[in-house]
């Protein structure tokens, strides 16, 4: 009998001491998944187990979570939930790939730039003449058109925006007894926009015109297109070239040659000089198919040179904006990393506490 009861107290003894280390088992993992949900402040708490009790059993002394809490401006809530490491690696190598994309683009606008500035330096000297002799007076009388000259690719600021602008106001610009003027429209980015506001006005589009290099070839079809259909006058819209930073909306007039011949001042001008062949009216009807192709030349080489420089200031603010986000999404990984080992840190540590305790 005294046998029995010492192998019934020694089996009591083992299930007692079974029940001990499966209690402090289950408390280190309370305690872990406790410390996975608490964040902020009372995170650290952690550490002190004793004051979470404390606190746990008097409700009232529960601070309330940051979230909770009226925060001033700017602060940063310690609840929020930062992208994952994966995310924030994939973000920074599509803006670095964007980045040097922007790069190239402004280099080979720079050196397009170049090239079509040569050109407009050389076209001036056609047309300067014409405006002396013809004037440049865009409130016309009559049956008019107006030839909008913008660019087939985007991805160059506001310089197809400024042609359009001018372009419907100057829909207004007309003389007392003038028809209302009808579009013959250059280029896709502005067809795109002015065939939705003025669709009732639209006569003629070109577009894929400005991919390829411009001749004066390109141009003369073009006036040969407009002219199938008698106007007074033609006015072109285009961005004139002033320099790498600077480009002037310009409206150049070209007037048939029945409205020279209506304009006394005009024609004491050119009767000034001695004119061999024809007469003065065939000789004024060669000279103003001339006049249209060699200003629409003009205004195609002006705003393609516009286009690239624009295309320049585009593609560096893309970088330079391209640069400062890849800084911000870096900081946000580091930030997020050490975050991430900071938070490792705290739960071995407080599991290690609880496990002591």
């Amino acid at each position: 009998r005294p046998l029995a009861s010492r192998l019934r107290g020694a089996s009591k003894g083992a299930e007692e001491l079974e029940r001990k280390r499966d209690g402090a088992n289950w408390s280190a993992m309370a305690l872990r998944a406790f410390s996975n949900v608490l964040k902020g402040r009372l995170q650290q708490q952690l550490l002190a187990p004793a004051s979470v009790c404390g606190a746990i059993q008097s409700p009232s002394a529960v601070a309330p979570f940051p979230s909770q809490q009226q925060q001033p401006k700017g602060a940063v809530d310690m609840q929020q939930r930062f992208a994952s490491q994966l995310v924030v690696r994939q973000r920074m190598k599509s803006v670095g790939n964007i980045m040097k994309i922007t790069k190239a683009m402004k280099m080979v606008a720079a050196a397009r730039m170049r090239g079509a500035q040569t050109k407009v330096e050389g076209c001036r000297g056609i047309v300067d003449p014409s405006i002396k002799l013809f004037g440049d007076n865009p409130l016309v009388e009559g049956k008019s058109v107006t030839v909008p000259i913008t660019s087939d690719k985007g991805l160059c600021g506001g310089v197809n925006s400024q042609v359009n602008r001018v372009t419907k106001v100057l829909q207004d610009v007309v003389g007392p007894e003038a028809d209302k003027p009808k579009l013959a429209i250059v280029g896709d980015k502005g067809r795109s926009v002015l065939s939705r506001t003025h669709a009732d006005s639209l006569e003629y589009t070109c577009t894929e015109a400005t991919k390829q290099s411009i001749t004066f070839a390109t141009a003369s079809a073009i006036a040969e297109d407009i002219m199938k259909t008698d106007y007074e006058a033609s006015r072109v819209v285009f961005n004139r070239f002033k320099s790498a930073i600077a480009f002037q909306p310009t409206v150049a007039t070209v007037l048939a040659p029945e409205a020279i011949e209506s304009q006394p001042a005009i024609v004491e001008k050119f009767d000034e000089y001695e004119l061999e062949g024809p007469d003065r009216s065939e000789f004024l009807t060669d000279l103003q198919e001339f006049n249209l192709a060699a200003t629409l030349y003009w205004g195609m080489l002006e705003n393609g040179c516009s286009e690239q420089a624009s295309r320049v200031q585009a593609m560096e603010n893309s970088s330079k904006n391209a640069e400062d986000m890849l800084t911000a999404l870096t900081i946000k990984y580091n930030k997020t990393r050490q975050a991430g080992i900071t938070t490792e840190l705290i739960e071995i540590i407080s599991g290690a506490v609880a496990l002591e305790g």
